[in-house]
């Protein structure tokens, strides 16, 4: 079967469409939990898409909406897909799954803790690895909605997979489409997009996890650039990257005023990663400790300002945590594809256990919790693609609520299995192993809730005075 490719034309403008009615498609069984099968005939999407609105005589009506983008957190030419848009490429995500990310390669990268080096060429071929990038760069210039929904149906696929491309997409590329410059671009994002080049971003330290401020990694300023010292922790892709964005003090006692950005290649002298990390989920993506001992980076490798690297840093956090708020929702709709068929074939006392009421309300929560939090994220990402509203509350409150019930929903998924939910031979221990990380990474559940608090203090600080 031939490797389909997201097109670059998939999501234009709506006056670029056909004005002509598009034939209805089949109702997409993503909300039912259900995915389907490798096997199952798929009618071919239409190459032109409409927005359509159903009348109350219930014939469709079609019109076209004069869409911008808002904010300048977005690629050059973008303009905010249409609900059709979305569809449309969340089937094209789904084709990729079943036929690269399996099943059986889930539980493979996982038992293993090895990420399949080959799958990096497979999401650059299809488009995948520059949502969010200038199109002269080899992105595709979508947006945060896309981005979503592609992190969301990857992490159905494989949670480990899917957060090693996060650290890629929108930890790497995307701060790299956001401050690097015209000659940063041109000579880092083409290989990162095409996935020849592996991205990774260096923050964390032993030390200082959430408290960025007090990291130790120094960057003491030389003929010609700067040498960095010091190590990072937790670092995803550590193991793989070949291009890290990593954090530095540059005035050790500057504070959130004395951090620099540098674009540091794995290749240069000095550095090197010290170990891979065995973790309790997410296994397969890879996760390392770096050093970095006397690594110069030339001045050229600065990454927006020098001691402007919290700027740069906040630049992309809020965005940072909604596209991962989209990882928890790709593992809610696993526990359901998981949960729901097997309660329906499963029979105790001659009858399928689903026809247990305490089971319909197990499930009935699983449901509820994984629509409440995909209209969360995604009512975020649609105010940032539409509007450029970016509002750090309720980035931080999608990746909060979404992570949270996606742990709870792991464990409903393995208590309805029963004996089955908690054999590795079924993948239920795996979701819930992958999406405890969610409450710790990027911001534990208690930072983020320390956010939002903020977010409100300084909102209504004039009612302080």
């Amino acid at each position: 079967m031939a490797n389909p490719t997201i097109s670059r034309a998939l999501l234009r403008s709506a006056a670029q469409r056909s004005s002509s009615v598009a034939t209805p498609r089949h109702q997409s069984s993503l909300c039912l939990g259900h995915r389907p099968s490798l096997h199952q005939s798929r009618s071919a999407p239409s190459k032109q898409s409409t927005v359509s609105a159903r009348g109350g005589t219930g014939a469709v009506t079609t019109f076209q909406q004069k869409r911008h983008a808002s904010s300048s957190k977005h690629p050059k030419g973008f303009e905010p897909p249409t609900p059709s848009d979305l569809a449309e490429l969340r089937e094209r995500v789904q084709e990729f799954t079943r036929r690269e990310l399996t099943e059986e390669v889930a539980a493979l990268t996982d038992r293993s803790n090895n990420f399949p080096a080959d799958m990096w060429a497979k999401m650059g071929d299809a488009g995948l690895l520059g949502i969010t990038a200038d199109e002269d760069v080899g992105g595709l210039a979508l947006g945060y909605q896309a981005h979503c929904v592609v992190m969301e149906e990857l992490s159905r696929a494989s949670g480990s997979i899917a957060l090693s491309y996060a650290a890629h997409s929108q930890l790497c590329v995307n701060q790299l489409q956001l401050n690097g410059n015209p000659e940063q671009k041109k000579k880092y994002l083409p290989d990162l997009i095409a996935g020849q080049k592996v991205g990774a971003l260096a923050m964390s330290e032993s030390g200082s996890g959430s408290d960025v401020v007090s990291m130790r990694t120094r960057a003491k300023e030389v003929d010609g650039g700067y040498v960095l010292n010091g190590s990072k922790m937790w670092i995803t892709n550590g193991p793989d990257a070949d291009v890290i964005i990593v954090y530095a003090k540059t005035v050790p006692d500057g504070g959130s005023k004395g951090i620099t950005a540098f674009i540091v290649e794995s290749s240069s002298p000095g550095f090197s990663c010290l170990r891979k990390l065995d973790k309790m989920g997410m296994r397969g993506s890879n996760t390392g400790e770096l050093v970095f001992e006397n690594v110069f980076v030339p001045k050229e490798n600065v990454l927006g300002k020098i001691n402007g690297g919290v700027r740069v840093l906040m630049e992309g956090l809020d965005l940072e945590r909604l596209v991962l708020s989209a990882g928890p929702l790709g593992l809610m709709q696993a526990a359901l594809d998981v949960a729901l068929p097997y309660a329906h074939s499963r029979k105790q006392f001659g009858t399928p256990i689903a026809q247990f009421q305490l089971l319909q309300g197990k499930l009935a929560d699983m449901y509820t919790k994984l629509q409440a939090s995909r209209a969360y994220t995604f009512a975020t990402a649609k105010a940032v693609d539409e509007q450029g509203l970016i509002r750090t509350q309720d980035c931080a409150g999608a990746i909060l609520y979404a992570a949270e019930r996606a742990t709870e929903c792991a464990l409903d998924c393995i208590q309805v299995l029963g004996g089955m939910g908690y054999v590795e031979e079924m993948p239920a221990s795996r979701i819930l192993r992958d999406a405890k990380l969610y409450e710790i990474g990027a911001g534990t559940s208690e930072v983020r809730r320390m956010v939002i608090g903020r977010a409100f203090n300084k909102e209504y600080a004039h009612l302080s005075d």
